[in-house]
Order: C-alpha cells, then sequence, then structure tokens
C-alpha cells in the first residue's frame, strides 16, 4: 500500500548632533543631553523593548498577525518554506467544508483504518463499518488530528484521495498561497519528508480563511468531542491536541502538526477584549511537545500588550 501511495503522489504532484557644538556654548546642560547623556524614562524603554519583540520564542519560523486586519506584528522566517505536518490537514478541512454536504453519511473502510496504522500516525480510531457524518469526520480530523478521518474524507471528496490533493493545491493557488504545495492530503512524510511545504506567510493567510467559515470555527474550538454509540456507529470521544485551548484565556484553535522533518508545529488563534491575534510556530524543537505552545503564549502575550499600547496611543 505504501509503494502504491507513493507512485500516485508523485503523479498528483506533477513533479515544486549637527547643532551640539552651538548649543553648547550657550546652554553646556542642554549640549550635554544631545552628546547622550539623556537617559531614557523606564516606561520608554519598556516600550522600546516591546517594540523590540517578543523574547523566549523557541521556533525556526513563525508570524504574528492581527486576525482581522492581517496587519503584521511580529515574524521569522516568513517567507522560508518548511514541511509542515499535520497543518495540512486544516486546507483538507477547507475543501470539504467548501464542497459542502457537511450531513453526508460516509461509511469507514478498512482501508482508512490500515493507512493511519501503517504510518503510525495519529487516528481517530474509526472502526471499519462505522457510518458517520461529514461533520463528524471533520471533528476526528481536527480534533485527535486523526489520519484514518484524513484518508476517508480525501477518497470521498476527490473522489479518490488523488484528485482531493489536486483540489487542495488548486485551491492554494486560488489564496495566492505561491509557497505551499501539497503531496498528500494530511502533512504525513511521504512521499519524502519534505514533499509537503509551506511558509509562514502562507500558513498565516490560509488560517485567516479557514477561521471565516463557520464550520472550522465551530469544530477547532472544541477542547473535546463526544459522539454518542448508534446503531450505525461506535461511540467516540476525542480530544483537542491544541492545548492552547486549555492553558491560555481566549484561546480559539487551531491546529497542531508534528513529524520529525517539521518538528513540534502550531497555528494559533486567541481573542481577548475585543481584538484576535492569529499566529504560527513552526518547527518549536523536535524534542519538546509543550514549547510549541510555550511560544504561542508567549507571542500572544506580547502581541496583546502591543496592541493595546497602540490603541491607548491612538485614544
Amino acid at each position: 500500500m505504501r509503494r502504491a501511495l507513493h507512485l500516485a503522489a508523485a503523479a498528483a504532484i506533477g513533479i515544486s548632533a549637527a547643532t551640539a557644538p552651538q548649543l553648547a556654548q550657550a546652554q553646556p546642560a542642554r549640549a550635554a543631553q544631545l552628546a547622550g547623556a539623556h537617559q531614557p524614562h523606564p516606561a520608554h524603554r519598556a516600550h522600546r523593548a516591546h517594540l523590540a519583540g517578543p523574547a523566549g520564542i523557541v521556533a525556526a519560523a513563525g508570524d504574528l498577525v492581527n486576525a482581522s486586519t492581517g496587519r503584521r506584528l511580529w515574524a521569522r522566517g516568513l517567507d522560508g518554506i518548511r514541511p509542515i505536518a499535520s497543518l495540512t490537514k486544516v486546507m483538507a478541512a477547507i475543501v470539504v467544508i467548501r464542497a459542502g454536504h457537511l450531513g453526508r453519511k460516509i461509511k469507514v473502510t478498512g482501508a482508512a483504518v490500515a493507512y493511519a496504522q501503517q504510518y503510525s500516525a495519529t487516528t481517530a480510531g474509526l472502526h471499519a463499518g462505522d457510518v458517520l457524518t461529514t461533520w463528524q469526520l471533520l471533528e476526528g480530523l481536527l480534533l485527535p488530528s486523526g489520519a484514518d478521518a484524513a484518508y476517508l474524507l480525501a477518497q470521498s471528496y476527490g473522489p479518490g484521495w488523488p484528485a482531493f490533493v489536486v483540489k487542495m493545491n488548486a485551491l492554494a493557488r486560488e489564496l495566492g498561497l505561491t509557497q505551499t504545495h501539497f503531496a498528500n492530503f494530511d502533512g504525513l512524510p511521504w512521499p519524502t519528508e519534505y514533499s509537503t511545504y509551506s511558509s509562514p506567510r502562507d500558513l498565516i493567510t490560509m488560517a485567516r480563511y479557514a477561521m471565516r467559515l463557520r464550520a472550522f470555527r465551530e469544530i477547532v474550538r472544541q477542547r473535546h468531542h463526544w459522539i454518542a454509540a448508534t446503531r450505525q456507529h461506535h461511540h467516540y470521544y476525542w480530544v483537542n491536541t491544541d492545548l492552547l485551548l486549555d492553558t491560555y484565556r481566549g484561546a480559539i484553535g487551531i491546529k497542531t502538526g508534528f513529524t520529525l522533518g517539521a518538528g513540534y508545529c502550531l497555528l494559533f488563534e486567541a481573542r481577548r477584549a475585543g481584538r484576535a491575534l492569529l499566529g504560527v510556530v513552526l518547527d518549536s524543537t523536535a524534542t519538546d511537545p509543550a514549547m510549541r505552545f510555550t511560544a504561542a503564549s508567549r507571542l500572544l502575550n506580547w502581541g496583546f500588550s502591543v496592541t493595546r499600547r497602540r490603541a491607548a496611543d491612538a485614544g
């Protein structure tokens, strides 16, 4: 199955101080100030520190913007191309949501279950033979980051996953994501670790679009979700892998990611006092899964402080 996927992937990719001396004669004290003796007020130093950017951000690349306006507050490696792991699933979800019919019933296949097992991927724990709605599968895709749900949705909405990946790349072009390419539907490292890639700039554009979709917003803000068993399916309990929802006041999503090549990644958004910030951190170490949440929290704290100060200055 792995070789078949790789061959199909290849086809889908398409192998992508002048006045100081004068003043000194009449005003020695003033001249001393102009010569650099003046020390700024502590509050001014603090303000400059905020303008210099946030401290302690452990990430190879990232971006932070005003979610409403897109105004950039901070960036690192903004246009650098990097693997993005399961952040890929955001685009998969967008393609499905745009296609509609979220109440459509889809039968879980053995191939979907086997796919997740083959790659030792994160899974929604789907049971072959169960019948779930597209909305439920989107929850399985975005909360536990289920590769089984990703496979099933791609197969159903392509139809066939190669056609689905073509749709993902077409949408990327439509959104102007010139530094993005999808080789598959979930960001797993096939056909290679670096076949699916993007940049912080493109990821923010993609995330801003996703968060305009009601269905996407409603799903990614959930900390967990329970589906009771019925005659058509087993019960399911999914916990959101985005721990920022539990630890940062105002967090409303959106998606985690990890592979060895991508490191620990996080797309995130938070709202406080009528302001919303959207950001991403990429490769926030490959050894400490908690560091991406720490980096995001520090960025958000700094960002909200800056936006509050700007609002106060403007008022």
